[in-house]
């Protein structure tokens, strides 16, 4: 961003802070920086590629283009016109279009503009900036009630029933007690905003934790401490080592000589390898941080910009099953409108019939029980319990409980790369010479082959060379001999202890003084407190290694470096040139002088298809680079050139001369970097392995047992990508990889996806430029073929692609995805998954905040989903049917009364007997339903196929539904019909025989679901049977209590009970026996 932005002094230098975004920065020395690449703009095509059908050979699309064929969805049909437009769907564009351009003119934003940001005067600045705060919260303490209400009664059901309890204030309609309709759905209201409550008050806290981070702000006066919050636009902040940026900065001054810090942008891309930033040079020059005060300068920035820190996502989350069960609420209604529609229509709509039919409409409502959300809603709440106190799991916070059931139903899971599968932590594996290979149990063979050589160079007085005379020729002009292998592995060691960026970095001693020019006269150049820091994590892996080996990088600067030896000698090295890595290049050089020697060596690294061309021809390269790859090692090549004075200094001026060409300067610098780049001596190839996350291999072929198919999407380069994607085993060892060519235009794109059209079971790797070039033109048909692979790898993605492509497979599939990333790239696509899980790592904790779910490492992802994903689906979908069924069975009864005693709008049960079977009779052993399990734990990791089931969504269908509703009106038509054969005289023994009845039955029916008993589904239905039967003694109203103790009572209701189970008990064991279901085999 400071590369952007241009610095306006009027006597110097300025600063600014800029409003917070939802991405941090961490840095490793005070200052922040960051940089924005630009958008991809694409060219339009010409015309004609607008009908050019996707299957078509490569010669056609270069010489015939007169037969090509309208896409389908490329046709244009007759557009319709007058009345036939409006009638036919053009009303609801009409609305559509009024809808927005409300929505427009509310929520139209103020135009944004370049601003002038004054250095640490934010008084100064013309227009009013947002706080510097992250917010999370949903509501507000005005919004949180209406919100609340708004989110319960947009679903059905829960509109259906305040309907319902408000038709009881009209005398005409009421048929009953105020409280049985007003108790439970205020019940549910209540339960619902304690729960929101919660939920709010921990984002609440979670956002006061980020937002209360002290920062040092410097002031006219000194240092002060101000909250993240608290920062304004101007102000100068003052950030300390491995402290994270609270915002868009412009890097001013650091405290190392050069003006140079590393930062490192976790949060931006993912990567956390350290990147080496320049402050900006008049205010770096400054003697001392007061004097930024003594200029006035000013920031002139451009206008905020579309790019890497902004992001989509949505608060509200709403599982499908919910969804699901909003249907079937609907469905429910629509039956209940038509049985009550039949009783009016066979009383022959006689008298008031309209107000005979709301009567039926309320008598009936029970059909949709209103205490499915509630009970719904608790159970999520229990499984989000069980969840964070499973001990395998340790770690996990479930932050929303609104969708636990979500784990059970995914498909695909977009998973990010660096801190979620792999450690980002880089080990050196193997070092490889042509005709010998050492590995990491054969590493002491190398140190005792470099001890030799240093052991025979005595040290120069002082440590340092006396002799600064270079040589007239260097030793590549001497006679070739074949060296030894002590020679070829130190000069190997040595190219690797040499070729690099990387910096050794010392903490002060105890006590020292802060300031840097008292820290840098008394650093301890000790092992102990060294660290290194580098661009990239495989440079520092292999200048560890270099140490570990015997030969030190003790310290560097922009001129020089020194080694230390093996025999503790200090070898010192002048930098001449550096030629960094570059995505292009794809390697890094380096010249170096020796000081003892005065040998000038030009020194390269960099990928085996970069650095094939450029070292001397060889046998063993390419197969051994093939070999480390399917280890899942990252391979460098290694080579040197030795140059004489004479060939450096006209490099020199020819390399000079090219860097101050007006016109194609790129062009000209590489063209002479690549007159060095010829015929080098092949040195060495290294393997460098990337930490896994522990588990990672197992729990990926888990998930793919489980039917997930799985897509990594990151921004790091597509070499590491694929690598990973191998030692992950994302991608088998069987399995071929078709890596998508860069494309530019639509040609290119059609016929890169026509050749991978052609291939068959392989897994498809796409630069985040070439997908959106694709995605621009062939959406429908990338997404096709993409979801045919077994595994999808997408490099170089920016936050916002990785949200779209989230967002493509919820569109074009229609099934359920899954997020997991642990950096703030990966907020986006967390927020727009159907379920997201952040993992809290070395990268932070915005993802994890963001997330549903938070876990501590990526291999409990397999637990979440194998066992709790899976239980909460089953259960859920268990309790939601069986509240369904208890609604419908006594709506049943109603039905029967009503048609019996000639279609009379009266209530069969009234006041207290209606609230009690809601809720203390039978809300207990329904609700024990969510302890169920159907297998133990271990067989579901042990056997993921069983997840796959799942997926299909055959736990919770109309096939299902339209069983459990056969199975109500049996059961309902059983106990009234039973009751009305068994009573003598009077009809208050009609009421008290079909309640115990049906009391007795939804206990059994309970007990017959249940697979796995819990001790607490005993406590439960002992307690409410135990209610119930205690309670007749204060019914009197209802019941004859006489006749309710007789034994003619007993055996009448247990008649009727039995009737009404067990021919249902029976088809179970018998489908059970005939077609058991998948999991009856592994519980056996």
């Amino acid at each position: 961003m400071a590369d952007q932005i241009p610095l306006c002094p009027v006597r110097g230098a300025a600063a600014a802070a800029n409003r917070r975004r939802a991405a941090y920065y961490s840095v490793a020395g005070p200052g922040p920086g960051a940089e924005r690449p630009g958008r991809y703009q694409l060219e339009d095509e010409s015309a004609h590629l607008d009908e050019m059908p996707l299957m078509m050979s490569e010669e056609g699309f270069e010489n015939d283009e007169s037969d090509y064929h309208t896409l389908p969805r490329a046709r244009i049909t007759r557009r319709k016109r007058g009345l036939e437009w409006l009638v036919c769907g053009g009303w609801k564009l009409l609305c559509t279009s009024c809808c927005d351009w409300l929505i427009h003119i509310c929520q139209r934003k103020r135009e944004l503009k370049a601003r002038t940001v004054w250095l640490g005067h934010p008084e100064k600045c013309e227009e009013k900036h947002p706080r510097n705060s992250i917010k999370n919260q949903k509501y507000n303490v005005f919004t949180f009630i209406p919100g609340v209400l708004y989110e319960q009664f947009k679903f059905f059901l829960n509109l259906y029933f305040l309907v319902v309890s408000c038709s009881q204030f009209v005398p005409a309609l009421k048929i009953g007690y105020l409280y049985t309709y007003w108790a439970p759905l205020g019940f549910v209201l209540a339960v619902t905003i304690m729960r929101e409550a919660i939920d709010e008050f921990r984002r609440f806290q979670r956002d006061k934790e980020v937002n209360s981070q002290l920062y040092s702000k410097l002031t006219i006066r000194g240092k002060v401490q101000v909250k993240s919050s608290d920062i304004q636009v101007g102000d100068l902040i003052i950030v300390e080592k491995n402290q994270r940026i609270p915002s868009d900065m412009v890097f001013l001054r650091t405290s190392e000589k050069a003006g140079s810090c590393f930062i490192r942008t976790d949060q931006l891309d993912g990567e956390t390898d350290w990147k080496p930033k320049v402050a900006v040079s008049c205010t770096q020059r400054l003697p001392a941080l007061g004097d930024l005060f003594s200029i006035s300068a000013y920031v002139y920035a451009q206008k905020p910009q579309l790019d890497i820190h902004s992001f989509e996502g949505t608060f509200t989350r709403v599982g499908l099953l919910d969804l699901e069960l909003n249907q079937l609420t609907k469905a429910l209604f629509g039956a209940l409108v038509a049985l009550s529609v039949v009783m009016v229509t066979l009383q022959g709509f006689a008298g008031p019939w309209y107000r005979n039919l709301f009567r039926f409409l309320l008598l009936l409502s029970y059909i949709i029980p209103i205490s499915l959300r509630v009970n719904l809603d608790m159970g999520k709440a229990a499984y989000g319990w069980m969840i964070m106190k499973d001990e395998n799991i340790p770690g996990t916070v479930v932050r929303t409980s609104t969708i636990p059931e979500e784990l059970g139903r995914l498909v695909y899971l977009l998973t990010d790369k660096t801190g979620t599968l792999t450690q980002n932590e880089m080990v050196f594996k193997r070092l490889h010479l042509g005709t010998v290979s050492y590995g990491a149990d054969t590493m002491d063979e190398i140190q005792s082959h470099l001890r030799n050589p240093y052991s025979q160079m005595q040290p120069p007085a002082g440590g340092q060379a006396a002799s600064t005379t270079p040589p007239r020729k260097a030793q590549s002009t001497a006679p070739k001999v074949r060296k030894s292998v002590s020679s070829r592995v130190h000069e190997a060691v040595k190219a690797i202890a040499l070729c690099h960026n990387v910096t050794p970095v010392y903490e002060p001693r105890a006590g020292a003084p802060t300031e840097a020019e008292d820290a840098e006269a008394d650093q301890d150049f000790s092992d102990g407190n060294r660290t290194y820091q580098a661009a990239s994590p495989d440079e520092v892996a292999l200048v560890q290694w270099t140490e570990s080996v015997g030969l030190t990088l003790v310290s560097r600067d922009l001129a020089s470096m020194q080694l230390r030896s093996p025999s503790g000698q200090l070898l010192t090295f002048s930098v001449l040139q550096t030629f960094p890595f570059t995505s292009e290049s794809k390697r890094m050089g380096i010249i170096v002088r020796d000081e003892s020697t005065a040998e000038i060596t030009f020194y390269m690294k960099g990928a085996d298809v970069a650095m094939a061309s450029i070292v001397q021809y060889n046998d063993w390269l390419e197969e051994e680079c093939g070999n480390m790859a399917r280890e899942g090692l990252r391979t460098l090549v290694v080579a040197k050139r030795a140059l004489t004075e004479e060939q450096y200094q006209d490099f020199e001026s020819r390399y000079s001369q090219a860097k101050l060409s007006i016109h194609d300067r790129a062009l000209k610098v590489a063209a002479v970097v690549e007159s060095l780049e010829r015929e080098m001596e092949l040195l060495c190839l290294t393997g460098v392995e990337d930490q896994l996350q522990a588990d990672v291999r197992p729990t990926l072929e888990m998930l793919r047992n489980a039917g997930i198919k799985i897509w990594m999407l990151t921004g790091d380069k597509l070499e590491t990508a694929t690598c990973i994607a191998k030692s992950s085993h994302l991608v088998s060892r069987t399995q071929d990889i078709h890596i998508f060519r860069p494309v530019t235009n639509r040609g290119e794109a059609h016929l890169e996806l026509n050749a991978f059209r052609r291939k068959h079971d392989c897994a498809l790797v796409i630069s985040g430029d070439s997908l959106e070039v694709c995605l621009k033109f062939y959406e429908h048909e990338l997404v096709e073929l993409a979801c045919q692979c077994p595994a999808v790898v997408c490099c170089r993605c920016s936050p916002t692609q990785k949200a779209h492509i989230v967002k493509l497979l919820q569109q074009h599939t229609g099934r359920r995805t899954c997020a997991i990333g642990d950096g703030g790239n990966d907020v986006s696509m967390i927020q727009m998954a159907d379920c997201g899980i952040g993992i809290e790592g070395k990268e932070g904790r915005q993802a994890a905040l963001a997330a549903d779910f938070s876990i501590a490492q990526f291999k409990h992802v397999g637990r979440l989903l194998m066992v709790h994903g899976r239980s909460s689906y089953k259960r859920s979908a268990a309790l939601g049917q069986f509240v369904m069924h208890r609604g419908l069975i006594i709506s049943t009864m109603q039905a029967v009364f009503s048609s019996v005693f000639y279609f009379a709008s009266v209530p069969l049960y009234q006041g207290f007997l209606m609230v009690g079977y809601a809720t203390l009779y039978t809300m207990f052993p329904v609700f024990s339903l969510v302890l169920d399990q159907d297998v133990k734990p271990e067989m579901a990791m042990l056997y993921p196929e069983l997840y796959k089931d799942l997926t299909k969504g055959r736990s919770l269908s109309f096939k299902t539904f339209l069983v459990w509703v056969l199975v109500s009106v049996y059961q309902g038509g059983i106990l009234m019909y039973g009751a009305l054969l068994l009573f003598e005289s009077e009809f208050v023994h009609v009421v008290a025989i079909s309640f115990t009845a049906l009391i007795l039955t939804e206990l059994l029916m309970v007990a017959l679901t249940v697979r796995t008993w819990h001790w607490l589904m005993v406590v439960a239905e002992v307690l409410s049977l135990g209610c119930y039967v205690a309670s007749l003694a204060f019914l009197n109203e209802y019941f004859d209590v006489a006749f309710i103790t007789s034994a003619t009572f007993v055996w009448k209701v247990s008649a009727v009970t039995a009737v009404s189970c067990l021919p249902l008990y029976a088809l179970k064991h018998l489908k059970r026996k005939l077609a058991p279901p998948s999991y009856s085999k592994l519980s056996s």
